[in-house]
């Protein structure tokens, strides 16, 4: 019985290997957009519906103004190389939460959510842009999707999603809610992995420098953040995601890198740069 279980795990991997868009890493991927798109853009209205949204409409249009340049240079960017059918089914959306949770993320499909409370540490508009690029990465990376594929394997068998959502639904909300980082305060964001927080730090910074936001901003914000999560901090070998320590020192070294792709007007010209070497260490 164990041997079979271990085949058919195995088989599952073997099936579901795909490969990161603009990276080049292989994930774990057994979920078609066709099923995780409906699930997230559901989702997303629960959690609108659930919320307040904010009503200041300063903040509310720089959320959208940012988003929306990023989307742009994302699409630009997967187009120019042959990587458009990566966003099929996307329907973009920026909403503000009026909340003081210090959060931010992005669904399947292009689905922002910002909290008020993590605009004090933006300070401005390029600080939004260092926080967009860096959720927008997780979902082109399709992170979520690699951890609830996971999930899937190890919590619920391996069953396809459409089966888990009509036998186990409570479960699988449940799953798709820790996949894609959605928590209701600063201490229980639900983090990503290393590995994927370091992708989504160094895509973010190609996203937001391709929209017209200067990267060296990126290190300044984790800089802010880090002087506001308090001490002593969760040592790094304890902790999924990367030290600030090590998250600005690996932002700072790949600066260089991402003013490649730096377009200071920030004007979309329908055509973007071609994939340099983005791979990330897994260590």
């Amino acid at each position: 019985m164990k041997r079979s279980a271990s085949l058919i795990l195995t088989l599952i991997i073997l099936i579901g290997c795909a490969t990161v868009p603009i990276t080049g890493r292989k994930q774990l991927s057994i979920i078609p957009n066709s099923q995780i798109l409906p699930l997230s853009y559901s989702s997303y209205q629960d959690v609108l519906k659930e919320s307040k949204l904010s009503t200041n409409q300063e903040q509310v249009q720089q959320i959208k103004k940012v988003g929306n340049k990023i989307q742009q240079s994302v699409e630009d960017f997967m187009a120019q190389n042959k990587l458009s059918d990566k966003l099929d089914g996307y329907e973009w959306e920026f909403n503000l939460i009026e909340d003081n949770t210090i959060n931010a993320w992005c669904m399947p499909g292009g689905k922002v959510a910002f909290y008020t409370g993590i605009l004090p540490v933006c300070q401005d508009e390029a600080g939004v842009a260092v926080v967009m690029g860096h959720e927008v990465a997780h979902a082109i990376a399709n992170h979520g999707a690699e951890r609830m594929s996971q999930g899937l394997v190890q919590q619920l068998g391996g069953v396809a999603l459409t089966v888990a959502i009509k036998d186990k639904p409570e479960e699988t909300q449940a799953l798709f809610f820790t996949a894609y980082g959605i928590g209701t305060t600063y201490g229980a964001m639900l983090p990503y992995s290393r590995l994927h927080e370091s992708e989504a730090d160094k895509l973010g910074l190609v996203f937001m420098a391709m929209a017209g936001y200067d990267p060296h901003e990126a290190p300044k914000f984790w800089e802010r953040m880090d002087a506001m999560a308090g001490s002593p901090p969760v040592p790094q070998w304890m902790s999924t995601h990367p030290s600030s320590e090590t998250r600005i020192s690996n932002l700072n070294a790949y600066l260089s890198e991402a003013m490649k792709y730096y377009n200071p007007s920030g004007q979309s010209t329908g055509t973007a740069p071609k994939v340099r070497s983005l791979r990330v260490k897994t260590k």
